[in-house]
């Protein structure tokens, strides 16, 4: 390490039960992000849960970012596959996510952060903050 680098002396937490729940840009799903990129710290990674209702899907759609999520509760259809808890999924950057819906509703951890081969960084304004859901054609799938 060098001597410009300073450690972070201890880790930084947050409890889900003291964040409400906000929209999220597609149907049916609320987030919770403990943590987010923000001009003071722009590589924090988007960092929390996201609730999807019965019935709750998102379109084909494209990320400059890497990211991973991990099942805890429900079962998703995600392109020709079925997942349930305890399916860990990594997708590296770029990357298309295929269209999901879930029947039975569940929760999603998800770690979003900048993509080591694009150096694009995760999006938190107007996709994990909403204060209203827009129309998913509104909605930009390319990045």
């Amino acid at each position: 390490m060098s001597s410009e680098q300073k450690l972070n002396p201890f880790p930084e937490a947050v409890h889900f039960d003291s964040l409400p729940w906000a929209v999220q840009r597609f149907p049916g799903q609320t987030c919770k992000m403990a943590f987010h990129p923000r001009p003071e710290r722009p590589t924090e990674p988007n960092a929390g849960l996201v609730r999807y209702e019965p019935g709750a899907w998102h379109p084909l759609h494209s990320h400059e970012f890497a990211q991973v999520w991990y099942i805890l509760e429900g079962e998703f259809f995600y392109g020709d596959n079925k997942y349930g808890p305890g399916t860990m999924l990594y997708h590296g950057d770029p990357h298309t996510e295929p269209a999901l819906r879930t029947d039975t509703g569940g929760v999603i951890i998800y770690v979003q952060y900048p993509g080591p081969n694009t150096g694009k960084a995760p999006i938190y304004d107007g996709r994990f903050n909403l204060r209203e859901r827009r129309a998913v054609e509104e909605e930009r799938t390319d990045v």
